[in-house]
C-alpha cells in the first residue's frame, strides 16, 4: 500500500447529506460522539479508508483474526425529509504530516462524490473543566458559525490552532467548495471524556434537528467522573508524600550545617 484509498461497500443515493467526522484525539471526544450517533441511529457501513500513514500494526480480535487499522464511513437516511448523514470515524489519526493532509483530502473527495455540501468535524479543546463543558466553534463561513452559536456553542479564541484532521478538513474544504464547521468539546484530554462528547452532541442535535436520546452517555459519564476523582486523590496523596520528603531533607540539611 503506497497511498491512502477508500473501498466502498455499498452504493446509495443520499439526500443533501452532511458528513460528520470524529477521529481519536483529545479526550476521544470526536470518536465517542461519532460512534454514539452511529449506534443510536443504526447507521449502515458505506466504505472503509485505508492508509499507510496509520500506525504499522494490525488489530487482533478475540477469535484471533486480524485487520489493518482503518477509518469507516457509515450512512443514515432521514425519515422526515431532513438531511441524510454520513459519519466517519476510525482507529487512529495519521502519524505523519503528509498523512494528515492526504487523509483529509481523501475524505473531502469522498464527500464531494456524494454531493456533501456541509461537513462537521468534532474534537477536543484542552481545558480544566469543573461543570458542563463548553463547545468551541470555528467555521469556514459566517452562516455556519451563526448556526453553531445559536445552538449554544461559543467562538474559538483568536489564534487557537485546531490540530489534526478536524482542523485540516476546515482548511482544505474551501478548495472543494464545501462548507465546514468544527465543534470542540472542552476536556482535560488525558482520559476518554463522554461528558465533552455529550456537550458537542447537544449542539449538533439542535443544529441538525436530529432526534437522538443522549441519556445513554450518562453511565459512561458517571464512570469517567469516578475515575477522575480517584486520580485526583492519588495525585493529592503523591503531593503530600513529596512535601513530607522535602521537609525531611530540609531537616537533614539543617542538622548537617
Amino acid at each position: 500500500m503506497k497511498e491512502t484509498f477508500i473501498k466502498e461497500r455499498a452504493r446509495v443515493e443520499l439526500k443533501n447529506p452532511i458528513l460528520i467526522e470524529g477521529l481519536p484525539g483529545l479526550g476521544l471526544v470526536g470518536k465517542i460522539a461519532t460512534r454514539y450517533l452511529v449506534k443510536k441511529l443504526n447507521a449502515k457501513k458505506l466504505a472503509y479508508l485505508y492508509s499507510p500513514h496509520f500506525p504499522y500494526f494490525v488489530l487482533v480480535s478475540r477469535k484471533g483474526s486480524v485487520r489493518l487499522l482503518r477509518g469507516t464511513f457509515h450512512f443514515w437516511k432521514s425519515q422526515d425529509g431532513g438531511n441524510d448523514l454520513i459519519f466517519f470515524t476510525g482507529d487512529s489519526q495519521a502519524q505523519t504530516i503528509e498523512g494528515q493532509y492526504e487523509i483529509s483530502d481523501r475524505i473531502l473527495d469522498f464527500a464531494k462524490r456524494h454531493k456533501v455540501r456541509m461537513i462537521v468535524t468534532i474534537g477536543g479543546y484542552r481545558m480544566e473543566v469543573r461543570d458542563r463543558p463548553k463547545v468551541i466553534a470555528a467555521a469556514t463561513d459566517q452562516e455556519l458559525l451563526n448556526r453553531a452559536i445559536q445552538a449554544e456553542a461559543v467562538l474559538s479564541s483568536m489564534g487557537s490552532p485546531i490540530v489534526g484532521t478536524a482542523g485540516l478538513i476546515l482548511g482544505l474544504a474551501r478548495f472543494k467548495e464545501i462548507g465546514a464547521l468544527c465543534l470542540l468539546g472542552e476536556t482535560r484530554g488525558y482520559l476518554p471524556d463522554p461528558k465533552a462528547a455529550k456537550s458537542v452532541l447537544e449542539v449538533l442535535k439542535t443544529m441538525l434537528g436530529v432526534d437522538v436520546d443522549l441519556t445513554g452517555l450518562n453511565e459512561d459519564i458517571s464512570k469517567a467522573d469516578k475515575m477522575i476523582t480517584r486520580l485526583q486523590k492519588i495525585e493529592e496523596k503523591r503531593a503530600l508524600q513529596a512535601e513530607e520528603i522535602r521537609k525531611e531533607e530540609d531537616k537533614r540539611i539543617t542538622y548537617i550545617s
